[in-house]
């Protein structure tokens, strides 16, 4: 299946993408959030939809996260073997792992807000996976049994906040509307090979960064295995497996975003996502 959410910030309801079209199923679902996932409600809505004449959803909705807000946003740093190289970085012996503050979550399509005194805020595309059940000390042989589907994920990073304001790289990585995520939530089961899928980057139409996750460092079940012997994962998190090469950071001169660029990213069969860079205004 493939899970969406449509409506208003703050006002976003459940719906689920069918062959190009989208529909409401808010009469069987009251959110995609830890509360349905920790209650096997993947399952439960694909029996309950089972025949069923669902409400389009108006073509001019918002689509928004796929995700209610997660408890958290674990992302995985430098998991890329050419993005380690292009930023001069020796291949990490064990993954870095760093928080997104969860009020960077955004929706698909809304814009990336340059923040206040930004001068390098810059892209990455990157496979999410979403964790279906509570997790603790996973064995690697157990990990998919916790993953609940993939997400499409911009990782939108402030370099300088991130690597010359001292402290960790959390600075940089929480911004508001720093994880722009979707357009949807696809389940495992519908992704043969997690190892083996395009992603892709363009800024104004000019492709940046057009990898594969067969160059991932530490794979899926690794990563769900490993960040679960520090942290409990509960259902609804989403973990941010690292981009490939290709970011602003690593051209010689920095390309970095501005006021008008356009972002469009997508990854095979999770789907595409667009996004407008607005600078930062007092509201």
């Amino acid at each position: 299946m493939k899970l969406i959410r449509f409506g208003t910030i703050e006002n976003e309801k459940p719906g689920i993408h069918i062959d190009g079209n989208n529909y409401d199923v808010s009469a069987f679902v009251n959110d995609y959030d830890e509360h349905f996932f920790a209650n096997d409600g993947i399952q439960d809505l694909s029996n309950q939809l089972v025949e069923k004449n669902l409400p389009s959803i108006p073509e001019s909705s918002r689509i928004a996260a796929p995700i209610a807000r997660p408890s958290k946003i674990i992302c995985v740093g430098l998991n890329y073997a050419k993005h380690a190289k292009e930023t001069n970085a020796d291949i990490p012996k064990e993954p870095i792992i760093f928080l997104k503050a969860t009020t960077s979550h955004s929706g698909p399509f809304d814009n990336i807000i340059i923040p206040k005194n930004s001068v390098k805020t810059d892209w990455e595309v990157e496979l999410a996976i979403v964790i279906e059940k509570k997790a603790s000390y996973v064995e690697i042989d157990e990990a998919m049994d916790y993953v609940a589907g993939y997400v499409l994920h911009n990782d939108v990073s402030e370099r300088a906040f991130q690597l010359e304001r001292g402290g960790t790289w959390d600075k940089g990585k929480g911004c508001d509307s720093f994880a722009p995520i979707g357009p949807w939530l696809v389940t495992k089961d519908e992704i043969k090979d997690p190892h083996n899928l395009r992603l892709w980057l363009s800024v104004n139409g000019t492709l940046m960064q057009d990898g594969n996750t067969d160059d991932l460092i530490f794979n899926i079940p690794f990563l769900v295995s490993y960040i679960s012997q520090f942290m409990t994962l509960l259902p609804g998190d989403i973990i941010s497996t690292g981009t490939p090469a290709g970011v602003g950071l690593g051209f010689t001169p920095n390309i970095f975003l501005k006021e008008g660029d356009v972002v469009e990213l997508g990854i095979e069969g999770l789907g595409c996502s667009k996004q407008q860079v607005v600078s930062y205004t007092k509201m």
